[in-house]
């Protein structure tokens, strides 16, 4: 299975693409897609569409894998975030993937096996997942591919009990 993970954000959104056969994931590509702080927020938006939709059509993945939103104290940014997060959903469904969403929460127990495991924790299990020399940067290109990875241990954990039953 092919995956692209999304950490969604309007300054800075993270994405990865992987693909996940038997128990290997193998990585294909990661970034961030940035827009301009001075920007208004429908030309950010629809940098972030553009980009990913490109990412989309060159990697040809089956799922997208997207972070919900977790409560934030600042209202503007958890407002901006859910716009983001809306054009990505938006996206997935307009190409036709398979759309799933993750809590931080379920992303730390997947990758870590502790729903309350640190940054540097999930960074350091991403790279040994992936067997990568270094932690990949920036932090939301490792938190889109940390999703990716619980999007991959969800799937088949999922499809597994369905096949029980």
């Amino acid at each position: 299975m092919r995956i692209i993970g999304i950490d969604p954000g309007t300054a800075i959104c993270g994405y990865s693409v992987l693909d996940y056969i038997g128990n290997k994931f193998t990585l294909l590509d990661y970034g961030v897609v940035t827009t301009p702080a001075n920007s208004d927020l429908e030309k950010r938006l629809y940098t972030i569409y553009q980009e990913l939709k490109e990412l989309i059509e060159e990697h040809q993945p089956q799922f997208l894998a997207v972070e919900e939103l977790f409560f934030n104290t600042n209202a503007k940014t958890a407002l901006s975030v859910g716009h983001a997060r809306g054009v990505i959903l938006l996206l997935g469904a307009m190409m036709g993937l398979e759309v799933f969403s993750y809590t931080p929460l379920q992303v730390k127990q997947s990758v870590v096996g502790y729903g309350r495991a640190e940054k540097k924790q999930i960074q350091e299990m991403v790279k040994l997942i992936l067997n990568m020399e270094k932690i990949p940067k920036p932090d939301d290109a490792a938190d889109a591919i940390a999703v990716a990875i619980c999007h991959g241990h969800s799937y088949k954990l999922n499809r597994n009990i369905k096949e029980m039953r």
